[in-house]
């Protein structure tokens, strides 16, 4: 069997290089491709450009076995790809008669007109396989070229995501022989990237050979993804949760999940099981607790609601936070931490509470409470406590890795 079919992803578009729009295309392709056993081995960007997009073709073609180009399919005069691959393979445009009726009925169902620039969209290099696409008006084209694969397609992502999805991802498979791709992705938090390398290096160097270990850190967290490939996908599950049942010890509480989802999802999964009930209290991370826990579909299974309250007032007035305490210790202390968390929980009848309050910056810290001095707090159905963090000098990091904190905090508790 071959042990790897190379892609290559190439995406056309000079609104892409100026950072117009976002290249969303190449990461949804290459994550499809990896799980049906395809190995992609380079993403690229051009702009809208004839020699440019010869120069990448012929270069792609000495790397890859199968090239997926992505946009410059419409029908204005800056659109060239189509014109240009017919030149790169020397071949002349044919009129498709299948695809003009396809952009007619098309624009028939919107009430729109058809132009002469529409009817350019229907034809095709001569030497190209049309692949019908029933959600736009521009094409997918299948090329094959001795033993390689060049694939056409629009930048629009749905109408990619279609092609791809019905016609090309198929097509595909049918013609290459591809290997099994495992993987199984691990959750940590509270860890940072080297000490967590430190902690399970001798693991890491007995792995199989055909087990490797990627590090995927993300502010405050870090994934670790097993893949494992080979031609017996059997096998390759048993030798991949072996190693998962020999690395979590060497984890311990910085595990989260063993898969690859937030953790705030792992939250909501142990409340609905246990019946429990949330309710969240806000200063600091302005609503973003209650937003990562919303975002969540289910989420009224388990969360009662929250405050954010950013004012003295409002933690007085809609979270009981005595005036006594916000004199005396302030905002940003322990004690009126304690009372935001105990409070909410019972002004919305739930079993958990949890708080935030700090100086998220950059401006406001002073020589007692500098920037990123923040407090969190739990209340429990038996008891309420709080916890300092000192964290740094920027707002965004000091929101996120606030609620990040609060969350795994909860999430050891349950």
């Amino acid at each position: 069997m071959n042990t790897h079919t190379y892609v290559e992803i190439i995406t056309i578009g000079d609104e892409i290089l100026y950072g117009q729009i976002t290249d969303t295309n190449s990461q949804w392709m290459g994550t499809e491709l990896n799980k049906i056993g395809f190995k992609v081995i380079r993403k690229t960007s051009i702009g809208d450009t004839r020699e440019e997009i010869l120069n990448i073709l012929d270069e792609a073609q000495k790397r890859a076995d199968v090239i997926l180009i992505t946009g410059g399919l419409g029908p204005t005069k800056d659109d060239i790809t189509k014109k240009t691959i017919a030149d790169y393979f020397g071949v002349d445009m044919t009129f498709h008669q299948e695809v003009y009726d396809n952009i007619a009925e098309l624009f028939r169902n919107r009430n729109r007109e058809l132009t002469e620039l529409n009817r350019l969209q229907a034809e095709v290099p001569s030497n190209g396989k049309v692949l019908m696409n029933e959600v736009g008006t521009a094409p997918g084209m299948w090329f094959d070229s001795g033993n390689k694969t060049f694939v056409s397609m629009p930048g629009v992502p749905r109408e990619m995501k279609f092609l791809m999805t019905n016609h090309v991802l198929p097509q595909l498979q049918k013609k290459y022989e591809t290997p099994h791709i495992v993987h199984k992705m691990l959750r940590t938090m509270g860890i940072p990237e080297s000490v967590l390398a430190q902690t399970i290096e001798d693991w890491e160097n007995n792995l199989p050979e055909f087990i490797k270990l990627a590090y995927l850190p993300r502010f405050g967290q870090v994934r670790l993804r097993l893949t494992a490939v080979g031609e017996d996908k059997t096998e390759l599950d048993y030798a991949i949760n072996e190693q998962v049942e020999l690395l979590k010890p060497l984890l311990g509480d910085k595990l989260f999940a063993e898969e690859d989802v937030e953790i705030e999802k792992v939250i909501m999964d142990k409340m609905i099981t246990k019946g429990l009930k949330l309710a969240t209290a806000e200063s600091c991370t302005g609503g973003l607790l209650a937003h990562r826990i919303t975002k969540m579909a289910g989420c009224s299974a388990f969360y009662n609601g929250g405050i954010v309250s950013y004012s003295n007032d409002v933690k007085h007035s809609q979270l009981g936070v005595l005036k006594e305490t916000l004199e005396s210790y302030g905002a940003v202390s322990e004690q009126t931490a304690l009372q935001m968390a105990e409070n909410v929980k019972e002004k919305y009848n739930s079993d958990f509470g949890i708080a935030t309050t700090g100086i998220a910056g950059p401006d406001g810290g002073t020589e007692e409470k500098p920037v990123g001095t923040v407090w969190i707090a739990i209340s429990t159905p038996t008891e309420t406590k709080a916890k300092l963090l000192q964290l740094t000098k920027q707002r965004e990091v000091n929101i996120t890795a606030t609620t990040n904190n609060v969350l795994q905090w909860l999430n050891d508790h349950l």
